[in-house]
C-alpha cells in the first residue's frame, strides 16, 4: 500500500458521486485522479478510453497480461487493447482493485438472483446514462470489461470467481496519474444483492489535480 503526498485542499476539482450515479469526465496528461471509498467497501465500477480516439480504450486482458498480475494496485500500468498506457496506479491505500468481476446489469441480476431483481438499477445503465452526458459519442458497444475499484472477488483454486466482503473501509483510495487524455467514466454501483459493498451502496468522491501548465480539466 502506498499514500499519497497531494493536498486536497490544493485540487484543481471534487466531486462526490452518490450511490448508484455515474460520473464522467476528461482527464489530460499528467492530470491525478484520486477516487475515494468514502464510507467503505463501496465498488466503483470504472473505464477508460484515449480521449482523441475511444476506439482505443482499457483492456482487462492486455492489462492483466502485461503486469502479471490478476489485481491492480500501486505501479500497475493500466493497458489499452492497442497496447498503450493509458494511465499508472501511483498510490492506492486499498490493497488491490478487481479485474474481472465485471459490472452488474438487469440481465445479471435476473439470473443470479431471481426474476423479482430484474427492475433494479445496476451499473451497465449506469454507464450508460454517463456515456450518453459525457458527450463523446459513446454508446453500449463500448461498454466494455471494466475496473472494480475498492471490489474484492478473490478466484478460488478451481477457478471460480468469489464475490466476497470488500477489503476497503472509509477514507481508502486509489490514485492514477493520466499518461495521455483520457475519458473517465465511473459508475458508482448500486448493487444490494452481493457484499461487494456490504449490501449497502454508499457515496464515493472524485479529486482531480493538475500539474503546473497543463491544459484545463473539463467535467462533462
Amino acid at each position: 500500500m502506498t499514500s499519497s503526498t497531494l493536498d486536497p485542499a490544493k485540487a484543481l476539482s471534487r466531486h462526490v458521486i452518490p450511490a448508484g450515479d455515474p460520473w464522467s469526465g476528461v482527464l489530460r496528461r499528467g492530470q491525478t485522479l484520486r477516487i475515494v471509498d468514502l464510507e467503505g467497501n463501496q465498488s466503483a465500477d470504472t473505464l477508460f478510453y484515449d480521449a482523441h480516439d475511444p476506439e482505443n480504450r482499457y483492456s482487462a486482458a492486455d492489462t492483466v497480461r502485461r503486469q502479471g498480475a490478476l489485481y491492480l494496485s500501486t505501479g500497475t500500468r493500466l493497458i489499452s487493447n492497442l497496447g498503450d498506457v493509458l494511465l499508472t496506479i501511483t498510490a492506492d491505500t486499498c490493497g488491490r482493485h478487481d479485474t474481472i468481476g465485471g459490472a452488474c446489469s438487469r440481465e445479471s441480476n435476473t439470473m443470479r438472483y431471481g426474476h423479482d431483481r430484474e427492475h433494479m438499477h445496476a451499473c451497465r445503465e449506469s454507464f450508460l446514462r454517463g456515456a450518453q452526458e459525457c458527450g463523446c459519442a459513446l454508446g453500449k458497444r463500448d461498454i466494455a470489461c471494466n475496473i472494480n475499484f475498492f471490489m474484492n472477488v478473490p478466484v478460488t483454486p478451481d477457478g471460480r470467481l468469489n464475490f466476497a466482503d470488500g477489503v476497503s473501509g472509509p477514507g481508502k483510495y486509489v490514485e492514477l496519474r493520466a499518461e495521455r487524455d483520457v475519458i473517465c467514466l465511473i459508475s458508482n454501483c448500486p448493487q444490494l444483492n452481493n457484499p461487494c459493498n456490504a449490501y449497502n451502496p454508499t457515496p464515493i468522491e472524485v479529486i482531480v489535480w493538475s500539474p503546473a501548465g497543463s491544459r484545463p480539466y473539463r467535467i462533462a
